[in-house]
């Protein structure tokens, strides 16, 4: 497969800019991947096709407010930082993304807050884009991470609008969100609502968490037609043995697995035993997944609708069958489904 396989008609209007009153008020379409019919529903629907003893598994990442805006010393140029990675806990060291990027140089100190309430300095270039800072910061852990949380900024992906806003800070984070680590929300799990997750719970469905911290990577784009070339960025994971055992019972059992998003999708493939069950896991992964690819965890996933070129596209086109899938983008885009983050979803059986 190459990477222009993946383009299709995008226009702007396509993507939501903000999210549906109602988490799970969304609209789903439901895609069979033996059949290719494809039907209409809203996302509260998704129940409809799941029984009791199936496993939806959920990724409980929790994005943390990673965009700071700050000055450079003796210039007072504005920069903006993007967290990335915490390096050493104690040491303060992050990894980050600074723009402009070309104003900012090893030695040079930046701060953050009217009162330089945080002050970094640069010990390293580590990309074109990137560094690695240490926070000048005399106080505790605890009163470190209440200072970036009091200066952060949702990091709201730019694509979806410029200026964050109040409602971003509760929708851009799944409610099942525990976990503190990404840069960026696993999309798919943000039309789970607390009504939708009981009823699934009354039916019997049963839930597995893990988490994959998103980071930057999971957007970044692919510039190399030969896809067998393009490096995914590593992204921290976590399965427990609760959440293996959860969902190698139903596979022997024979009940319906499903994962909900690419970042589970990518999670679960990372870890999985000769006999094609789950493995409990804690590391790291920068598995990349595109046509051909024979999955071993899930035969069911939910996805929300991405953009062209993307690695989540070609992950769900391996899911769900080439063909398949791009004729549902087809359809979405003539029947006005919303794209993007804050857009719909389809579920794919």
């Amino acid at each position: 497969m190459k990477l222009s396989q993946y383009n299709y008609n995008f226009t702007p209007d396509l993507l939501a800019k903000y999210p549906t009153e109602n988490r799970d008020e969304s609209r789903l379409m439901v895609i069979d991947r033996k059949t290719g019919k494809i039907e209409h529903r809203i996302f509260k629907d998704i129940i409809d096709y799941f029984e009791e003893k199936d496993v939806m598994i959920l990724n409980n990442t929790k994005v943390f407010p990673a965009r700071l805006y700050g000055n450079k010393e003796k210039t007072g140029a504005e920069i903006e930082i993007f967290l990335l990675r915490e390096l050493n806990k104690e040491q303060r060291l992050w990894d980050v993304l600074v723009d402009p990027a070309r104003k900012i140089r090893i030695g040079n100190k930046l701060y953050f807050g009217d009162d330089d309430l945080l002050v970094a300095e640069v010990i390293d270039n580590t990309t074109s884009r990137g560094r690695t800072l240490r926070f000048l910061f005399d106080g505790t852990y605890e009163e470190f991470r209440a200072a970036l949380y009091k200066l952060g900024e949702t990091p709201l992906p730019r694509w979806i609008r410029e200026k964050v806003e109040p409602i971003d800070a509760e929708r851009y984070q799944t409610i099942f969100a525990t976990e503190e680590g990404a840069v960026a929300a696993p999309t798919a799990g943000l039309h789970f609502s607390k009504h939708l997750l009981k009823r699934l719970e009354i039916k019997g469905v049963e839930t597995a968490m893990l988490t994959l911290h998103v980071g930057l990577g999971n957007f970044r784009t692919v510039d190399v037609e030969d896809l067998t070339k393009h490096k995914m960025d590593s992204e921290q994971v976590h399965i427990s043995e609760e959440t293996a055992e959860i969902v190698n019972r139903a596979k022997r059992e024979g009940h319906r697995v499903c994962a909900i998003g690419t970042t589970v999708q990518r999670a679960i493939e990372s870890s999985v035993s000769t006999g094609g069950m789950l493995k409990p896991f804690d590391g790291w992964t920068n598995k990349f997944i595109f046509c051909p690819y024979e999955f071993s965890v899930a035969d069911s996933m939910v996805s929300n609708f991405h953009l062209p070129c993307s690695t989540q596209l070609m992950l769900v086109a391996a899911f769900g069958g080439y063909d398949t899938v791009m004729n549902a983008y087809k359809v979405a885009i003539e029947e006005k489904y919303r794209f993007g983050t804050y857009g719909d979803a389809m579920l794919i059986l």
